[in-house]
């Protein structure tokens, strides 16, 4: 099967959870197919980042736009310049008239079995009419994640704009669903949530998946001292706001009760009011080498997410580490967890804190957790889950006779 991939931004590094997710599948992909990843990203031509794309992806090609908005100043004159714009800025900055006479290149010679678009700031790009069967991989409900930071936001002004974010987020993020002739969905809610767009038949769920094999616990009978992590890219404002949520209701009163806690924030490009949190209990580490690495020496793993859509990489990382998570109700969304089992959520502050003392304190409760999240997470390896993925693909290019194999995985997910 002919497969073009398009996708914003760079993959490489992958440290985000959607850069992780399309990479293991893209990776699973190229060994059985003919694949094209078309990667196009701002600012000049990086010979280093394409070098280490051919090598993990090879045939990949990739665009350069130019152009420049990461810093603060031109990013705030760029979205001032798009607020008549009808599509929301977080989509409308990734618009290329250069990407776009390359991506119809793409789909012209050779021609594709099918097209995937790498969610909404790919989706710019694509023509209106679209020449080749294509799908729409949706790592989260976008609009979701605005329509929860308007609801949260307790600034005036910031929750103005959210709501305007929101508004123009779902109305382009409603059209887009509609436009693409299938749909990947990361979790049988944001499913539910893009049913009430399209008919739900062209709307599959294909769940997320984690490297059993980075993340295996490691042989070892050493017990982990009293530390509390917390892993994600701290760039992102869901992840921003878990940690203030946390560090500023929660984590007090775990300190008060048990002096000894530590709380260890793992994540790339720590945002200032993260970094304020540093201090004797607290260490904010920015990039790390390697999460595993510090996964393997937590007690307890939070996720306190009060924002957010998709499914959370970091929990099946945690779970595949053999730890015990935390989370709340938000954080777990979307992912096959079993509350009280192998996992506990909590959803106010008192609870929360509660959840993580008593796992601090007793060992016994902890490994029991641990022991249930690993067993969950082996059944959630990227092989599986780029094989789901594959059958959807083959399904929406018309290989019907050539996805038979796979029918009943897709068929199952249809139905979540």
């Amino acid at each position: 099967m002919r497969i073009l991939w398009v996708k914003a931004n760079k993959i490489l590094p992958a440290h985000s959870g959607g850069d992780l997710r399309s990479l293991h599948i893209l990776e699973q992909l190229s060994g059985r197919n003919e694949l094209t990843f078309l990667s196009y990203y701002d600012g000049p031509a990086d010979e280093q980042y394409e070098k280490e794309l051919q090598e993990r992806l090879p045939g990949a090609v990739c665009v350069s736009t130019g152009r420049r908005t990461d810093s603060t100043v031109a990013r705030g004159l760029d979205y001032l310049s798009s607020v008549l714009d009808e599509a929301p800025y977080a989509v409308s900055r990734f618009e290329s008239a250069k990407v776009q006479g390359r991506l119809q290149e793409c789909l012209s010679d050779p021609r594709p079995d099918v097209a995937v678009c790498d969610f909404l700031d790919a989706a710019i790009n694509f023509p209106e009419r679209l020449p080749v069967p294509a799908v729409l991989f949706q790592h989260n409900v976008e609009s979701e994640i605005w329509r929860r930071h308007a609801e949260t936001e307790a600034n005036p002004a910031k929750r103005l704009v959210y709501g305007r974010e929101y508004q123009r987020m779902l109305g382009y993020e409603r059209a887009t669903v509609r436009k693409f002739h299938s749909v990947i969905a990361v979790s049988g809610h944001d499913r539910k949530l893009m049913s009430a767009w399209v008919d739900p038949a062209r709307v599959t769920v294909v769940p997320t998946g984690v490297d059993l094999e980075q993340y295996a616990p490691e042989d070892s009978e050493r017990e982990p001292g009293p530390l509390v992590m917390f892993t994600g890219a701290m760039d992102w404002e869901p992840n921003v706001d878990a940690m203030e949520y946390f560090c500023g209701e929660i984590w007090p009163a775990v300190k008060q009760r048990m002096p000894g806690a530590r709380l260890r924030i793992v994540g790339r490009n720590p945002d200032g009011r993260v970094r304020s949190f540093a201090g004797e209990s607290v260490e904010v580490t920015g990039r790390v080498p390697s999460v595993a690495k510090h996964l393997r020496e937590a007690a307890v793993v939070v996720v306190p997410l009060r924002i957010g859509g998709g499914t959370r990489l970091k929990i099946y990382e945690a779970m595949a580490a053999g730890k015990a998570v935390v989370s709340t109700s938000v954080g777990a969304e979307g992912l096959d967890v079993h509350p009280g089992r192998d996992i506990i959520l909590a959803d106010s502050a008192t609870e929360f804190g509660d959840a993580v003392l008593k796992l601090l304190q007793d060992r016994e409760l902890r490994q029991r957790y641990g022991r249930a999240a690993a067993e969950t997470a082996a059944g959630c390896g990227w092989p599986g889950v780029a094989r789901k993925f594959e059958a959807v693909l083959r399904q929406a290019a018309g290989l019907e006779s050539m996805a038979q194999e796979f029918a009943p995985a897709v068929a199952q997910s249809a139905r979540e």
